[in-house]
């Protein structure tokens, strides 16, 4: 690709998450090191072995939205909406017909409209076929969210929804990050939504052997790097962010939060599922998202692990880790705020993604939570139990994904 020096920066940022509703609850929450993962409500899970997940518990889409509207969109749209209009009061970047043309979309989602397909499938069988929802084919397509985007804003610059499973989110603000920096387009609203607390993505994720048990004690149940672990804990919910060429946001008044200053993303290409257990393929992500900042390995002050609390995947991330920064990795805070908000799928990376942008902006670090017994095999720096006062500059984001999905964003303190 034929780069320029453009600098992109972030000027605004909302999210929907298991923490909060918006970013300064959900910022305070995970500060304070409290869990929102507990019980199912949203389906009767009796005969489910997993019945625990972090919900987006108190959102009504007609906060965001009119009821016509939000019969229009799947849940996981819905969430992207109500996260866009967080991120554009916050920018105040204004779409017009002087700049339309470059304004693009980049909102992904891992799974689409399970919860449209879901309920509609219901309604075929016990209805007919002349009873479904005739938005349907709008509803489900992972575009969904990007779409209602550039309808509801009007930008009608480059449009994408990356689907990278667990990458997903990472991979929008890295691409529309990209996309930037080529010229094609001055501002990019971009993130990532899922809402994957159904009946059969519960269900599918179980019988993959990817979902912890801890039904008792859910907001113990997500303990990354823990030598208890014992699966993932699902999440609803996403983030969006506001990207603009530097020149463009100041032009208008917008007040950057943040810098991006790297990204890569490559693939394990071994197995459908499990991570590659030799960490090669996220240590070389990693590794390239530093070359594209042009970083050394001092200069990254924190990472936001993608930290599951898989018995697989926290030690393929620690081993990745380990490769690049060598003895250096034990200097490195790396912290995983899933414990916490459970893993927003395709919305994960972009919820992260904010997180980060809180670090460098507060200097705090969120903590691991229920990180009691580390794992022998986990032993690098993960900012146990509490919050931490500190001062980054860089600051890392990894984000992989099943089918071997690997993504890295570097973002800068904005001074």
């Amino acid at each position: 690709m034929n780069y320029t020096n453009k600098r992109v920066v972030i000027t605004g940022i909302g999210v929907i998450s298991p923490v909060g509703l918006d970013v300064a609850s959900m910022w305070q929450n995970l500060i304070c090191g409290v869990s929102g993962i507990g019980p199912i409500t949203a389906f009767d899970t009796t005969n489910y072995e997993a019945r625990i997940a972090g919900e987006a518990r108190g959102f009504d889409p007609l906060n965001y939205m009119s009821a016509r509207e939000a019969r229009r969109m799947d849940r996981f749209a819905q969430y992207a909406i109500a996260c866009l209009g967080q991120a554009l009061a916050q920018s105040g970047l204004e779409v017009n017909e002087h700049n339309a043309f470059q304004v693009g979309v980049n909102i992904g989602s891992a799974v689409g409209g399970i919860l449209s397909y879901h309920h509609e499938f219901h309604v075929l069988e016990e209805k007919g076929p002349r009873r479904i929802n005739p938005f349907l084919p709008t509803m489900i397509v992972i575009d969904s969210a990007a779409v209602q985007a550039a309808l509801r804003t009007g930008a009608r610059g480059p449009n994408f929804g990356v689907a990278s499973a667990c990458a997903t989110g990472a991979d929008s603000i890295g691409l529309a990050y990209e996309t930037i920096r080529i010229g094609r387009a001055q501002a990019m609203i971009c993130g990532g939504a899922d809402a994957t607390i159904a009946p059969i993505s519960i269900a599918a994720y179980d019988r993959v052997g990817a979902l912890s048990h801890r039904n008792d004690e859910p907001a113990k149940a997500c303990r990354p790097f823990d030598v208890e672990r014992d699966g993932f804990v699902p999440g609803d919910g996403g983030a969006v962010l506001i990207l603009e060429e530097l020149g463009f946001a100041l032009h208008h008044g917008a007040e950057p939060l943040a810098e991006v200053v790297g990204y890569a993303s490559n693939s394990d290409a071994i197995n459908i599922v499990a991570p590659d257990k030799e960490g090669e393929g996220a240590a070389a992500c990693m590794q390239s998202a530093m070359d594209s900042a042009g970083l050394g390995l001092e200069q990254i002050h924190y990472i936001n692990a993608h930290g599951t609390s898989t018995r697989l995947g926290d030690v393929a991330e620690t081993v990745a880790i380990k490769q690049v920064f060598g003895e250096h990795a034990y200097q490195v805070p790396v912290s995983a705020t899933k414990s916490m908000t459970g893993h927003l799928i395709g919305g994960a990376g972009a919820l992260e993604a904010v997180i980060c942008v809180q670090a460098l902006r507060t200097g705090i670090l969120p903590p691991t939570i229920n990180l009691d017994t580390p794992d022998p095999q986990c032993d690098l720096d993960y900012v146990p139990n509490q919050a931490r006062k500190t001062d980054p500059e860089y600051v890392m984001s990894n984000s992989f994904g099943f089918g071997g999905h690997n993504a890295a964003l570097i973002l800068k303190k904005w001074q």
